[in-house]
Parts: C-alpha cells; structure tokens; sequence
C-alpha cells in the first residue's frame, strides 16, 4: 500500500502502481480501476485506500515538478524568461499562487523544501 507524500528529511516511498485500463473499460463511467467488481468491503477499501494514497503522491509529485518549471520559467538568466503573470495564465493559476510556486521551485531546486507544499513553512 501507498504511503503519504514524507515530509522533510524522511525518504519518498514510491506509491502503489497504477495499473492503466484498457480504453473500452475507461470509456465506462460505472468502470474505475475495478474496483465495481470487488464485493468484499474490506477488499474494497483497501484497494480504494491504496488508490487514493498513490493519486495523492502522483498528485505531490507533479505538483514539486509543476514548481519546478515555473522556477525555470521565470531565471531571470534566461533570454526567454517568462513572468508570473505568464506562468500563471499558462498554468491557470492565479498570479500570487505563480508567484509562490515560483518560490517553491527554487526552493525545491536547492534542495530546501523537499516534501513541503507552496507557502508551506518548516
């Protein structure tokens, strides 16, 4: 089973695979990673619970890259830079939450902000 997203200095546990479902099963709305077919609850919930914790820690994931980005977006070193209000309308975001992603991608770069959120403090 998937573990939340670690915070601070603790090692990142990988999530659980996702397994990816073949199209003609994704393109049924009653059909989700099978778990209409799983009769017994505790099976079900531990199996919803497993895929819950690993779409938050692909969520995390992707948001430390989303930052990522926007840091490099914004280098003032680069010729192409874009501002916060750029980053903001391409991300649809806000331009204050550009701004703190911004901060959060730099921070991550450096290595100080591993495992926290944008506007997070230690």
């Amino acid at each position: 089973m998937a573990e939340p997203t670690p915070r601070r200095n603790e090692p990142r546990l990988r999530p659980a695979p996702l397994l990816f479902e073949p199209a003609e099963a994704a393109s049924d709305p009653e059909h989700f990673f099978d778990l209409e077919s799983i009769d017994d609850p505790r099976a079900l919930l531990a199996r919803a619970t497993e895929l819950t914790l690993a779409f938050r820690a692909a969520a995390d994931r992707a948001v430390e890259f989303q930052a990522m980005a926007a840091a490099q977006l914004a280098d003032p070193r680069r010729f192409d830079r874009l501002t916060t209000a750029d980053i903001a309308e391409r991300a649809e975001w806000t331009e204050d939450y550009a701004k703190k992603m911004v901060e959060f991608g730099r921070d991550l770069m450096q290595g100080g902000a591993e495992g926290r959120g944008p506007g997070e403090t230690a």
